[in-house]
């Protein structure tokens, strides 16, 4: 079980299993029923990820799996979701004199982390997108199942502004949304894509109006949360493997995840309903 309470302006995490304290606001964690709510807390640095906020966004989301949230919401303090990577830490670098392989290891090593641990996670992850999702910002973004925008939404790969190539696992997921070509350009250009361009590309999955944005998400996210948890992880590592996987690969890890999901109670409970024309009452297990 998750647990956190907060101390002015600093959130404390009780990791579970482990009796540690880590004490950081620029990533924070709310829990409203079976739904978690991670918010990157940086407003005034527009969520920019550096390697202590990276590191507690690690952190936040390993320590989500043995709580009791069904579903996860990853968003951004601010008019902001994430501006991306940390332009002090990259000024210090270069002012600093730091080999390019020291500047990797304080801050991108730390930034990978993270994106795999989202990625990964076991639980649906919803990006919630009312701002710039920029560089960084973005393959964070991607890294999530779903990319839900406000019309106010904006996603760019702009890697280019600042002299670097593209990180935050942007080289996986672009062109696996998009297709190379499109992918090339959007590096190449550093483009910032507004709401409905970023949706017809795919790279968001739905668009609302900002007007209903919060009541509309909160809608679609309660939906994902009811649904049979461990099914619907099951559901995401296979799509997330099959990217990988030839058909005969993809049917025997179906195969393998069925075999699971059968032992369930939302099985037997979906199974139950519907033989009984009413709705299914899922509880996660």
């Amino acid at each position: 079980m998750l647990v956190c309470q907060a101390v002015t302006d600093t959130t404390v995490i009780l990791l579970p299993g482990e009796g540690t304290r880590m004490e950081d606001a620029s990533v924070t964690v709310s829990t409203e029923g079976d739904v978690a709510t991670v918010t990157l807390n940086r407003p005034a640095a527009r969520n920019a990820l550096s390697k202590g906020t990276a590191e507690t966004l690690t952190a936040q989301f390993e320590s989500l799996v043995e709580s009791d949230a069904r579903c996860v919401v990853l968003e951004g303090a601010g008019p902001a979701f994430c501006a991306g990577g940390d332009i002090d830490a990259m000024l210090e670098g270069v002012t600093g004199d730091q080999p390019p392989a020291k500047r990797v290891e304080l801050v991108v090593s730390a930034l990978h982390e993270a994106i795999r641990t989202v990625h990964s996670c076991p639980l649906p992850v919803v990006a919630k997108i009312d701002g710039p999702a920029f560089g960084a910002g973005a393959g964070l973004a991607l890294a999530c199942d779903l990319q839900v925008a406000s019309t106010d939404g904006q996603i760019g790969f702009g890697f280019r502004r600042v002299g670097l190539a593209s990180d935050s696992g942007v080289s996986y997921f672009l062109p696996r949304i998009v297709g190379p070509n499109k992918a090339k350009e959007l590096l190449f250009t550093g483009e910032l894509l507004d709401a409905r361009s970023a949706a017809e590309l795919g790279l968001f999955t739905r668009v609302f109006d900002a007007e209903t944005f919060e009541s509309e998400v909160s809608a679609l996210v309660a939906d994902i949360a009811s649904g049979p948890t461990v099914a619907l992880g099951h559901a995401k590592r296979l799509v997330n493997r099959s990217l990988d996987s030839s058909l005969e690969q993809a049917l025997e890890n179906e195969a393998t995840a069925q075999g699971v999901a059968f032992t369930t109670e939302d099985h037997e409970e979906g199974a139950t309903a519907f033989v009984e024309k009413r709705d299914p009452e899922f509880q996660g297990r």
